[in-house]
């Protein structure tokens, strides 16, 4: 089984309360007089009773089967029908359960591994429709133009309304140099768009870096694979050797990174603690709980860190930039992220069966805090663009887990239960005044390729190179 960062109650209630009023006073007053003889006679009435419900409604899927099967106006495969009411039981519980066929489940286990073949986009499901979650960088996707946000309503002209999540991704995917037309709804355009993809195998570079002046580290990590931990060594090393003395800081953009395996996070986490708690995560049971904790060793020596956030920041990437936060370790800059503080297992089914992709775990900052539906808010807030209205900041804000379809509510909500907010920033008011909350008029469009234009960035460079010492001039020759 394989955690990934995209329960009912028993039935012994209801089966008690069938009885009349008297009934259930009578058993109620007897448990508190002979708690250890009735207790198990109620108990077993009551499995019984929920064990009779589950027979009974096994019985009803049965004969619902049977006469899809029989009288449907075409010729159905056994498969099909039993593959739909597993997606159905499954992708009816929340956003990010779902079962995957034997061909999506080897086309997952590939994508972890770091490459696959498509699109190079992160969806989901949305009002029947498929809504991006973000575009991987450097993917025929990106160049295409589509953005975080952008609902897809048509696959080469045939509508999304209908299509299960993997029925859409299943017609996105294909051979490399095979096409495909995607029509786009986005928010302030009055005409959909139309787009014309090649696909192509998807090697995205996950970990990207680069110095920013002489004195400045910038790291890119567009998603959490089994190459994330591996190749952020690699780039803070290579960071390090070439800037010597005069790194100042680091700066972690994990804007628009939708997240990926759990234990990636975590490891990656580790790399930036030297000690402290990284996650922990609940579930139904209190027997299965679990957390990590970070091992001594700060691949960076200590350097201090900027992470940049956004709406498109999800699951192990809030991971990652929730426990820097909490414990101080970066300051976060940004928007608020998406908010998916759930975990997901993988669960293979047998030979030829595929898996069940299934909720089974909410996960907490160090402090105690669930991001479920809420997200992290950043330290201090830098918008990318100029929101003008009210009405167009709350447009921006419902993209998020919060308005899926089912999404699990966040359990701190109630005040008395919430845990405390991370620790007050200690930086100086002057500072804090020079960086700028959204970009000015005229500032220019933001273009990918010019990081002049990124107007978050350079707030976070303004920040970064306040924090560490100054860069040693070199001896004049």
């Amino acid at each position: 089984m394989r955690h990934i960062c995209p329960a009912w109650p028993g039935s012994g209630v209801k089966a008690v309360r069938m009885k009349s009023k008297l009934g259930v006073t009578f058993a109620v007053a007897g448990a508190f007089a002979a708690g250890i003889v009735v207790g198990p006679m109620v108990g077993a009435v009551a499995q019984e009773g929920s064990r009779a419900e589950t027979y009974r409604l096994l019985s009803l899927f049965g004969d619902v089967f049977g006469r899809v099967r029989a009288e449907y106006v075409e010729t159905v495969r056994d498969r099909e029908l039993v593959e739909n009411a597993l997606n159905g039981m499954l992708s009816g519980l929340d956003p990010h359960s779902s079962y995957l066929s034997p061909r999506n489940f080897e086309d997952m286990r590939v994508q972890t591994r770091g490459e696959f073949g498509g699109l190079g986009i992160e969806v989901t499901q949305e009002g029947g429709y498929i809504r991006v979650i973000s575009p991987i960088d450097e993917t025929p996707a990106a160049r295409a133009g589509i953005r975080p946000g952008d609902m897809i309503t048509h696959l080469n002209g045939n509508t999304t309304q209908g299509l299960t999540l993997q029925e859409a991704v299943e017609q996105m995917r294909g051979e490399r140099g095979t096409s495909i037309r995607l029509t786009v709804r986005r928010e302030g355009e009055a005409r959909p768009l139309e787009l014309a993809i090649t696909r192509d195998v998807i090697r995205p570079q996950i970990v990207r870096f680069r110095m920013e002046g002489n004195d400045v580290g910038y790291i890119r990590v567009t998603s959490f694979n089994e190459q994330t931990e591996t190749n952020l060594r690699r780039a803070v090393q290579a960071l390090r050797n070439q800037a010597g003395t005069n790194l100042r800081s680091i700066i972690l953009d994990l804007r628009n990174n939708p997240g990926g395996l759990l234990d990636q996070a975590v490891q990656v986490t580790d790399d930036l603690l030297d000690q402290g708690e990284i996650v922990s995560t609940r579930a139904r049971r209190n027997e299965d709980a679990q957390r990590w904790n970070a091992r001594s060793g700060d691949i960076t020596g200590g350097i201090p860190l900027v992470v940049l956030i956004n709406g498109g920041s999800a699951s192990a990437s809030e991971i990652v930039a929730g426990a820097l936060q909490d414990h101080r370790r970066a300051i976060v800059m940004g928007t608020r992220s998406f908010g998916k503080g759930s975990v997901q297992t993988v669960i293979p089914l047998g030979a030829g069966n595929g898996a069940i992709r299934l909720t089974t775990a909410r996960y907490y900052t160090p402090s105690g805090r669930s991001i479920q539906a809420t997200g992290i808010e950043p330290d201090i807030e830098v918008k990318s663009s100029r929101q003008d209205n009210a009405q167009a900041n709350a447009q921006r804000d419902r993209d998020r887990e919060q308005d899926l379809r089912r999404a699990l509510r966040n359990e701190g909500n109630n005040a008395a239960q919430a845990a405390p907010p991370p620790p007050p920033l200690n930086l100086p008011q002057a500072l804090l005044d020079r960086i700028q909350r959204q970009p000015p008029e005229g500032f220019p469009a933001l273009d990918p390729t010019k990081p002049e234009t990124d107007f978050q960035l350079q707030q976070a460079l303004i920040l970064a190179r306040s924090l560490g010492p100054a860069p040693q001039r070199r001896a004049q020759r």
